[in-house]
């Protein structure tokens, strides 16, 4: 990692963006025009919501003000850290919060970066309007290459849209009083589908959760091979649901062996909340553990079997170092004769980078598109 210098109106800031490909910064033109409107509005007594900050460049900017910081990603805590490490002297609340635990209002500011998913960002704007104060302002900020389509009704519909600042580096922002819309009155909300087979149910997500209303068709293909999989895990066995979404292959494992421990990892809060609500109904009361977590945790134990179809998109970045960070967390933590079971795009070429962390990989499906492996650290 590699310190980069941000000029903030707190002064210079060094910032890194752990685990990110060399020469990616922690910061865009977006945190920049975010920071540069919040100044000219921030009173001393102004109490500061940070929305989905990325890597802290939006909360060490906000420095010395009344912050409180909330983000679907498990990516931020750990980022906040290592930067307020580099910038020793400068007041900053280390805690973030997440969707799962919530701050309570009211807010008279809040510094939002726009998601790319328009129903997340529909989503968001709804919650922020049950905490803003009375005379509280949104300043809302992106790239706009990563703007959601459909963005200017999103915000129409939610909120009261005051100014559009000029753009400046390919960037955004929109300056924003709250509305009357309502997260809890939304019917957007929770979105999902029928699982048929031993599952049975129907699974359901938040809005910033992959492939909420539809099953994706990377899952489709490794689904059929998940019941000959659970199988062989033996008894008291421990299971794995790695990038987990939804929960639908953490799911369909727990429908078929009901007596094994299962845990769900994923980066997002969003994930989490809605594998919880999944979880539900699901009869009996299976022995689980959810982690909200970039990976899997250096303290969780070791699995029988981990499932996984990786992302391969952070943000705007496009490519297969998430892929190999889940490869790399999976290898460490699988039990002696443990296998992985994933899914992935045909044209990223996993059968590679999979052979650096196992030693025994093979194809168990291909189809135009996807293919599934099966790796094990056993020969």
């Amino acid at each position: 990692m590699t310190d980069a210098i941000f000029q903030a109106s707190v002064g210079e800031l060094a910032l890194v963006r752990p685990g990110g490909s060399p020469g990616l910064r922690a910061w865009d033109a977006a945190d920049e025009l975010l920071l540069d409107a919040a100044a000219t509005r921030l009173q001393p007594e102004s109490r500061v919501l940070v929305v989905d900050d990325q890597f802290g460049a939006l909360t060490l900017g906000l420095a010395g003000h009344d912050v409180c910081t909330l983000a679907d990603s498990a990516v931020l805590p750990n980022s906040l850290a290592a930067n307020v490490a580099r910038n020793p002297g400068l007041s900053v609340n280390l805690s973030v919060m997440n969707w799962r635990s919530v701050p309570s209002g009211p807010f008279d500011l809040v510094v939002l970066r726009i998601p790319r998913q328009a129903a997340y960002l529909a989503w968001i704007l709804r919650w922020i309007n049950g905490v803003l104060a009375d005379g509280g302002q949104i300043l809302a900020g992106g790239m706009i290459k990563h703007l959601p389509d459909r963005s200017v009704e999103v915000f129409s519909e939610a909120v009261v849209t005051d100014e559009v600042l000029p753009a400046r580096k390919k960037a955004r922002v929109v300056v924003c009083r709250g509305g009357s819309a309502l997260v809890r009155e939304w019917p957007d909300q929770w979105k999902g589908y029928r699982l048929e087979g031993a599952l049975s149910c129907r699974v359901a997500a938040l809005p910033a959760v992959f492939a909420r209303d539809r099953l994706d068709i990377g899952t489709r293909e490794l689904l059929p091979l998940i019941p000959e999989a659970v199988a062989r895990v033996p008894e008291r066995g421990r299971i794995l649901d790695l990038a987990c979404g939804n929960g639908v292959l953490g799911l369909s494992a727990l429908a078929r062996r009901p007596e094994l421990e299962v845990h769900f990892s994923d980066v997002s809060s969003q994930a989490i909340a809605s594998v919880e609500r999944n979880l539900s109904s699901l009869p009996g009361s299976p022995t689980v553990q959810l982690w909200h977590q970039d990976g899997v945790a250096d303290e969780a134990p070791d699995y029988d079997l981990i499932l996984l179809n990786p992302p391969f998109h952070e943000g705007g970045v496009v490519g297969d170092h998430i892929a190999l960070r889940l490869f790399r967390d999976a290898a460490r933590h699988l039990a002696p004769g443990g296998r992985v079971l994933m899914v992935g795009n045909r044209h990223l070429g996993y059968h590679r980078s999979l052979k650096k962390y196992f030693r025994n990989v093979s194809q168990k499906v291909a189809s135009p598109r996807f293919v599934v492996f099966e790796a094990s650290r056993e020969p």
